[in-house]
């Protein structure tokens, strides 16, 4: 069973996971007729809604959950009851079900406080405090899987894929592409932040690679791990680099990490407090994303999950350039 099957991550997943032979079943809120074409078990449901997971989970041997909300912003009860009251579900169906195997798609995010982290790795604690309900949720998610571990003969382990992007990828290409067409990217701080990324198809291999090493004996069991695809890039560089390869026009203004702060401050208050329509244009969570360093050490994952990223960043951009422009021209 794959949770959000039909979203980015998900999709990547089933393919891999159907070349390796495997029957999928796929659990997401929408209808996908492509899928099902492939000879994928398609339910429709909310991961928050505890008849439609269960049903789902009868008779399913491996669950990947990456069924979530993610965004900069948002109401706090849409995220938790996805993030979280979904994935309480899911156990649940796991327990019913004596389902053996869970691999959670976590997030980097659940231990950014706001801060540089430079090569940081799984024993970087929990922050005290979240500038987001994405990560707080995904933390509080995160933190339920793997306190199941064990539980009823379930085993469990999280997976921590950093700023996914690739072919298909529906937020962070077009979001970089649409503000630069408007003339509205800006580049925050000093521009010498290095960041970690992960090629779409380098994180579901994680994730299949995560579902045959889990077993509750084994060193996977019960833990979360860092994915990327294992080379920090410069976060401005890469951008300028992506611009020029898709024909866009490049960043030319930047703002003080201080100042972007402030404004970011200032409008989450605005929106907080008075019914304006949409989403503030920056919040501090983005601002700090997009001005601190954030890269990993993958040795855990190598060791425990045997990783190794198999696409380059380079070939990644080769790649994702070409469904970009393919994608330019369908819309033409």
């Amino acid at each position: 069973l794959v949770t959000g099957g039909g979203g980015f991550l998900g999709r990547a997943i089933i393919k891999q996971l159907l070349a390796a032979g495997w029957q999928v079943r796929s659990l997401a809120r929408g209808a996908y007729p492509d899928l099902e074409r492939q000879g994928v078990d398609c339910r429709r449901g909310s991961i928050a809604h505890a008849p439609t997971v269960s049903e789902a989970c009868r008779g399913i041997e491996v669950v990947f959950h990456v069924a979530a909300i993610a965004g900069l912003w948002g109401r706090y009860d849409d995220f938790y009851e996805v993030n979280v009251r979904g994935t309480e579900a899911l156990l649940g169906s796991c327990y019913e079900h004596g389902i053996k195997r869970l691999v959670y798609t976590s997030s980097p995010s659940v231990v950014f406080g706001m801060q540089d982290l430079a090569g940081a790795d799984e024993r970087l604690p929990y922050p005290a405090r979240y500038y987001a309900d994405y990560p707080k949720t995904k933390a509080m998610a995160e933190r339920l899987v793997l306190e199941a571990n064990g539980e009823h003969g379930l085993a469990t382990c999280s997976l921590r894929p950093h700023l996914i992007w690739g072919p298909g990828d529906t937020h962070i290409i077009p979001m970089i592409a649409q503000r630069a067409q408007q003339g509205q990217l800006r580049r925050i701080g000093d521009g010498k932040n290095l960041v970690d990324l992960t090629f779409v198809d380098n994180a579901a291999n994680a994730h299949l690679l995560a579902a045959q090493k889990l077993q509750l004996a084994g060193p996977v069991a019960g833990k979360a791990f860092f994915i990327s695809d294992g080379a920090p890039v410069n976060l401005w560089d890469w951008v300028a680099d992506l611009l020029r390869r898709l024909d866009l026009p490049p960043v030319t203004k930047s703002i003080s990490y201080n100042r972007a702060y402030t404004l970011a401050t200032i409008l989450e208050t605005a929106w907080r407090w008075l019914p304006l329509p949409g989403e503030p244009r920056l919040t501090r969570f983005a601002v700090s994303n997009f001005a601190k360093s954030h890269y990993f050490d993958l040795t855990a994952a190598r060791r425990d999950l045997g990783y190794v990223p198999l696409v380059t960043n380079e070939e990644g951009l080769r790649r994702t350039v070409q469904w970009w422009q393919e994608r330019e021209k369908t819309k033409a």
